[in-house]
Formats: C-alpha cells, structure tokens, sequence
C-alpha cells in the first residue's frame, strides 16, 4: 500500500509516492512560472498548478508501476497566503497573488495606522504585503468590480484538493496565514472580513491538517488516474509540511531553509508575538514554530540564473574559486523587500564593493553570502528574543549545494545536519501515512522515514571572518535604507 504527497511551491510542484514501510517508491517534478507584472506584482496561475499535480500524479503512477488502487491516501500542501477567487460556478477570476507580491504597500500602511494593534492581538502579526487580508483589500481597490463577483475564496493547495474531491476546506495553519482568523478563538474574524465586505461564507471549513475531508471523484479519477474513493486529507502549508518531514516535531528542534525564501524555524510549546517574527501552530497539537523569515533566499540564485546564464552546478564551481569575502563585495538579497528583521517590502536588493578585479564567480559567491548574512540576522534577531540555535537541520533546494552548506553554517557558525529527503512533498506524503494507518504518530513516521545523510560543521575560522564582515554587511544595509528614504 501507498499514500501520496503533493506540493505546490514558488516555482514547481513536486510529488512523492511512499510505501507503508516510509521508503520513497517515486517522485515527479513539474515546472510553472510565478509571474513578475509591473509595480513588484508576483502572480500564479491556479489552473497551471492543476495541471502540474495532474503530471506529477500520472508521472508517479507510471514511473513505480504500482496499480493506482494501492494509494490509499493523498495529501496536498502549498505556500501560505495564496488565496484563490471564485465565483458562483466556482470559475477562477483571477490569478493568485504570490506571498512575494509587493503591490499592496498603501493597504499595508493603512492597515497599520488604523488597525496595527487589533491587527497584532488577533492574528499575532503586524499588516505586511506577505499576509492574505492586505491583498484582499489591494484587489478590492484595484478591481471593485471583479471582487463583487466574488463568492468564494479558497487557498493554493485547498483549490487543487478541491477539483480531486469538491470539497470547500482549509487547515487552520493554512487559515493562520491570512491574517483573517483569529488565532486564540480559532475562527474566521468578522471584523476584518466585513472591511473587506466578505462573510465567514466565504471561506472554508477549517480543520487540522490530518482530517480526512473527501475522497476522489470518478470525474478526478478519470484526468487523474488516481482510484474513485481514495480518501484525502486537508493538508497543510508547505512550511508545516518541510518542518515536520526534517523531524522537527519537538520543542527545541530547529530548521533551516535554503528555498524560494529563507526560513530559521523553532519549534516551541508557546507562541513568540513579534513583529518580525512569523509565528504558525505545528502539525502536532501543541506545538508551534516560531521563525524568521529571508524573503528571496534560494530565488535570488535562480533570479542571477536567469538573468546572467549558467546551471547550478557550473555556478557553484565558480563561487568555489573565490575566497570568504567575495574580495570586498557584496549582496543584499531584497529583491521583494524584506521581512526579518526590517519589515520592509520596499527595499531593494544590491551588489556594492565592485571593481575591474571581480568576475562572474564574484558575483556568484556574493550572492550565496548575502543570503547567508541575511540568515545571520535572523539568527541574531532570534537571539535577542531568547531562541538560542547550535544546529539545525538544512532544508531546501538550495542546502543540496555542499558548498552553500558550508558557508552558511561557517556565517552562523551552527552546525547543518543533512537528510537524504526534507521537502514538503515528503512532509506531506507522511502526513497522508499517518491518516492511513502506516505510522502510530509524528514521531513513528519520522523514525521510519527520516534518514540523516551527514553533518556540515563551521569552520571557526571561517566564521570569525564572516562575523567582520557582517558588520560591514549591516552599515552597507543601514546605508541603502537611508539613501531610499530619503
């Protein structure tokens, strides 16, 4: 027997197949784009992650060979924040705004002025463009007209689990996210959804992640090649799921993510309210994971990728080449803002200390630094509020790269422990294997399913010349922001 793990991420959707015995039977992979429109517009098309999990699911099927009706069970997750507009026949009427969309700066600010304390107490955050309720209310006073038409609004993954089953559901990590439900009365907030002249209607059942909320339509199992009644779990966001696929499922457990967006991640038995800390329930009841956040972490490499050509692996060699230092240069990795510990969706990502002596693998090296300086400022920020962190486990696209390992535990000067599998994907592919019955709980699933493949420690020497260095980073910073401001 099976189950089935899908995720929708920045830029792709990936799919794992697990046996009962938590081994990998077989994954698919499938790109789609996240849209950069004018004004720092970041958009993606639900119908594209439709047809990536349609690929994936297929692909996954053929690829192992195993008869569809041994799936007994499947678990969606994506990125938080992503709502999905509906109309009254459940038509899309419009594409989804990305978590990175900057847009909705004044919606932010006025937010802020007239609501930042309320805002703060019920949903443990403070108004920011990353949040569901201010791109609400951006597309409300962009498009009037288009938002009348609104019936229902359902989030990334719930869309997509919605066409398998017909469902109208979220999880309530999924639902934290919107800045729209009240964390501590665990409902939909009325306040805030009539500023935006919406019903609790509107929204979805919420649940915990592991209910089972439908099964596979024959109409789904047709497209899909999944079996009619197969059962589906709600899922949850794709944070939730990587955390907890690390083995981060107790307090004092601590991730570290090299994707999309950078991420240091705690778990705790308390919530952190901070303003520049993003603070989420965990998949076990009674925890949370409190963290950082670094807005273009990995997606600042694939933005020099494609701007400036090259694979990964070729680029990787080239920042090989060059010393700690960039020589002199450096990276600042706002290309959508920042979060930790600025706040600021406005600044603007930059290279600085550049002279006739630096070449392309400069320029690489620098941007595997900056993001790592900026994973050292949430890991100082994290430090003033309390959250000591000695190692945490790499997570991510980016912690393949042995050499961005090694600068970013030689930066923080922690220790990286690596796993063979650590996405989402698998996160949920365990969640869906606990529903069925394969694993007793979290912990059972993570000690048949995790494998730790090896241990990057920093080098101290290393580490005394990024933490010179990081204060050279931070007067650049400080620096830039001053001259924006002004």
């Amino acid at each position: 027997m099976y189950v089935l793990g899908i995720d929708f991420g920045g830029g792709a959707s990936k799919a794992t197949l697990l046996s009962e015995d938590g081994k990998i039977t077989a994954t698919a992979f499938k790109e789609y784009a996240t849209y950069a429109v004018a004004d720092g517009g970041r958009e993606q098309k639900p119908e594209e992650w439709l047809g990536a999990a349609l690929d994936n699911i297929q692909t996954v099927i053929g690829v192992s060979g195993i008869d569809a009706k041994d799936i007994v069970c499947v678990c969606f997750d994506a990125a938080t924040h992503t709502a999905v507009l509906m109309d009254e026949k459940g038509k899309v009427l419009a594409p989804s705004v990305y978590w990175t969309d900057t847009r909705s700066v004044k919606e932010k600010q006025y937010l802020a002025e007239n609501y930042g304390a309320e805002i703060f107490s019920k949903f443990k955050h403070e108004p920011d463009t990353i949040w569901t309720l201010t791109q609400l209310l951006w597309m409300k006073n962009k498009d009037p007209e288009l938002f009348s038409r609104i019936h229902k609004i359902t989030f990334a993954k719930d869309f997509v689990r919605g066409f398998f089953t017909g469902d109208f559901v979220t999880d309530d990590i999924e639902a934290e996210g919107s800045m729209l439900f009240d964390f501590d009365k665990k409902d939909w907030d009325e306040k805030f959804l009539s500023l935006l002249g919406l019903k609790k209607e509107n929204f979805p059942k919420v649940v915990r992640p592991l209910s089972v909320v439908g099964r596979i339509t024959r109409k789904a199992a047709e497209v899909s090649g999944l079996r009619a009644g197969t059962a589906v779990i709600c899922g949850t966001t794709d944070t939730a799921a990587e955390i907890f696929a690390a083995g981060a499922a107790e307090k004092g457990a601590a991730t570290l993510k090299l994707a999309t967006a950078g991420r240091i991640c705690v778990v705790t038995d308390r919530l952190i309210p901070d303003k520049h800390l993003i603070n989420y329930s965990h998949v076990a009841d009674g925890l949370f994971y409190p963290g950082t956040a670094t807005k273009s972490c990995a997606s600042s490499l694939r933005w020099f990728r494609d701007a400036f050509g090259g694979e990964y692996k070729d680029l990787d060699a080239l920042a090989e080449t060059v010393p700690v230092g960039s020589d002199g240069m450096f990276f600042h990795p706002f290309l959508s803002g920042e979060l930790t510990p600025y706040g600021d969706p406005e600044l603007k990502a930059s290279f600085t200390g550049v002279t006739f002596t630096h070449t392309k693998a400069h320029f690489v090296r620098a941007v595997l630094e900056g993001v790592a300086f900026s994973l050292l400022d949430c890991k100082k920020y994290l430090e003033e509020k309390g959250v000591k962190i000695t190692r945490a486990t790499a997570i991510g696209g980016g912690a393949k790269s042995g050499l961005w390992r090694q600068i970013v535990a030689d930066a923080l000067g922690i220790e990286l422990i690596s796993i063979r599998n650590g996405d989402s994907s698998f996160g949920s592919s365990m969640l869906a294997g606990i529903a069925a019955g394969f694993f007793k709980d979290f912990k059972d699933a993570i000690r048949k399913c995790l494998i730790v493949t090896g241990k990057t420690s920093p080098n101290r020497e290393n580490t005394a010349k990024y933490e010179e260095l990081f204060s050279r980073y931070k007067k650049t910073a400080r620096a830039l922001i001053g001259i924006r401001n002004d």
